[in-house]
């Protein structure tokens, strides 16, 4: 298979235009039921000069239907996939196409004068129903997609979005009925990645007895996130911040990840895994691992994810002495699902442990980080929706303004409001000599109005386009991850850990903020960062 690993970088989306008109790339979107490269903006937008066929399997669930259909579409509409592009559902459900369209077409954004261009992508999706476990029914799939190829070099993109119970099933039939033999296969693998060290090594054996890892991509959309991107180029494409990245300057690092729903019904899937599986361990680790990793020696995948790993290497399991837990009630004075707690789900198994809520302090222990502690917290029903990043450094040495000055900030605010801000002391405007609290304001939605930013997935599924791996997660990554978690979490299954009661719109326990205070984050309350509407 010539060229069949051979990545196109994204600096310029241009270079993918050397893909020649004799080959067609498929992607197959296995099992879309579970769970949930640089963009142009449509002014700047270019034609990757090739075919692709896209399968989705289990088109029907909501993953497909939200994500990854409407991301496909807009690929389509902008012109950063081929014209000759098809897309082919799989599923068990016996659907007609009208059906089909139906249950996709209102999570698409269509603008107005768009009727023609969604016709054609319409135009470009077919169905195909059939079992997961028949192997025959996938060699029906592979004749299907071989008529549409035509004949031409078939490259094929498969996305596992798979629930946990077929995915060997799946993943074996696609193997041994539904690869191309004359381009490349690249595999897309949806989270969950096992529940623990044990089951995800027993995953990641299964697929590697399969699969090659330049063939793997395991998607973890938080690193498709324009701001969580924007790590590498704030911390290497800058010189001023790199003499003061390290434990000499830096106090403490908090990722934070806040939610201002609770489960919603789901409580039921939900308890099965938890918010450390759900979040923690997955998408806080990742921003982590990028706030925290040496320069790479270059920006390729590889290079990028050896640091990566090398971060996890040097950091111990979490202990559950350093995490607090905690779990929503419901707010009597609130209204609709406020006034419900976790346990008043009826889906969710009575008396159940499971956290909705996690704080966990750890350290790296490398000679940047040694005694920088890294707080990671995420939660459910809380008092906002936020993502961000919150490095905080240490106090001026030699303080003269008696004590009125506050710690620098370097904020990255991931969503919603995406920015960068650093809360730094200043005078106060007018004849007053006194320090004040302000920031350096970077809001994108300010600065960048006319730019177009990508949704996570948009920016994901044109990388396995371009077969560039840097922001999916490597086998060693993902053990690693699991080996720093799983024994936290066999001791909160396996035990009565202290789990800690929190209202619905609070902040979270307070004995979280006593655990921060403890391991050296200081919160002033004295400044509020308002962003620009």
């Amino acid at each position: 298979m010539s060229n069949e690993n051979a990545s196109v970088a994204l600096e310029d989306p241009t270079a993918l235009k050397t893909r020649g008109d004799d080959q067609s790339y498929c992607v197959l979107v296995l099992g879309a039921s579970a769970g949930p490269g640089n963009l142009r903006s449509p002014s700047q937008s270019t034609c990757i000069e090739c075919a692709v066929h896209v399968v989705g399997i289990q088109i029907v669930g909501d993953l497909a239907k939200k994500k990854i259909y409407p991301t496909l579409w807009l690929l389509f509409r902008e012109g950063l996939i081929p014209e000759n592009t098809w897309f082919v559902g799989y599923a068990r459900s016996h659907l007609g196409m009208a059906e089909l369209r139906s249950r996709i077409q209102p999570f698409l954004k269509v603008r107005p004068g768009e009727e023609e261009r969604v016709e054609k992508f319409f135009q470009r999706c077919s169905y195909v129903s059939g079992s997961y476990t028949d192997k025959s029914y996938f060699s029906n799939l592979n004749d299907h997609v071989k008529t549409i190829e035509a004949g031409k070099t078939g490259n094929r993109i498969f996305y596992l979005a798979l629930p946990p119970s077929v995915f060997q099933d799946v993943t074996a039939n696609v193997r041994h009925a539904c690869m191309s033999t004359s381009g490349y296969n690249r595999i897309i693998v949806e989270k969950p990645f096992g529940k623990d060290l044990e089951s995800s090594n027993a995953l990641s054996n299964h697929l590697s007895g399969l699969y090659r890892e330049e063939e793997l991509y395991r998607i973890d959309h938080y690193l498709g996130k324009e701001m969580v991107q924007n790590i590498m180029m704030l911390r290497f494409g800058n010189r001023i911040f790199g003499p003061v990245w390290n434990r000499d300057s830096v106090s403490s690092v908090m990722i934070t990840f806040k939610e201002p729903f609770g489960t919603q019904g789901r409580g039921g899937y939900f308890d099965e895994f938890g918010i450390i599986r759900d979040v923690m361990q997955n998408h806080l680790l990742q921003i982590l691992c990028l706030v925290a990793m040496e320069k790479p020696c270059s920006i390729s995948s590889n290079d990028l994810r050896d640091e990566k790993v090398k971060v996890l290497k040097n950091m111990a399991q979490i202990k559950l002495e350093n995490t607090i837990l905690g779990q929503y009630v419901g707010d009597p004075e609130g209204t609709g699902d406020a006034k419900n707690g976790y346990l008043d789900d009826p889906t969710v198994p009575e008396g159940s442990h499971t956290p909705t809520y996690a704080m966990s302090v750890c350290y790296i222990n490398n000679e940047r980080w040694d005694g920088v502690p890294f707080i990671m917290k995420c939660g459910k029903a809380l008092n906002e929706r936020k993502a961000e990043v919150r490095i905080q450094f240490r106090d001026v040495p030699g303080d003269i303004f008696n004590g009125a000055c506050r710690r620098n900030e370097l904020v990255i605010r991931v969503q919603p409001n995406e920015a960068i801000y650093m809360k730094m002391m200043l005078k106060s405007p007018g004849m007053i000599f006194r320090p004040m609290e302000s920031e350096l304001d970077l809001t994108y939605k300010l600065r960048y109005k006319d730019i177009y930013v990508p949704d996570a997935y948009e920016r994901l599924l044109l990388d396995v386009f371009a077969g560039t791996q840097g922001n999916f997660v490597r086998s060693d990554e993902l053990a690693e991850a699991w080996r720093i978690f799983t024994p936290i979490l066999h001791e909160i299954e396996g035990g009565n850990p202290k789990v800690h009661k929190y209202r619905y719109g609070s902040r979270g326990p307070e004995a979280s903020d006593k655990m921060a205070s403890d391991n050296g984050y200081v919160y002033s309350g004295t400044y509020q960062w308002n962003p620009h509407q």
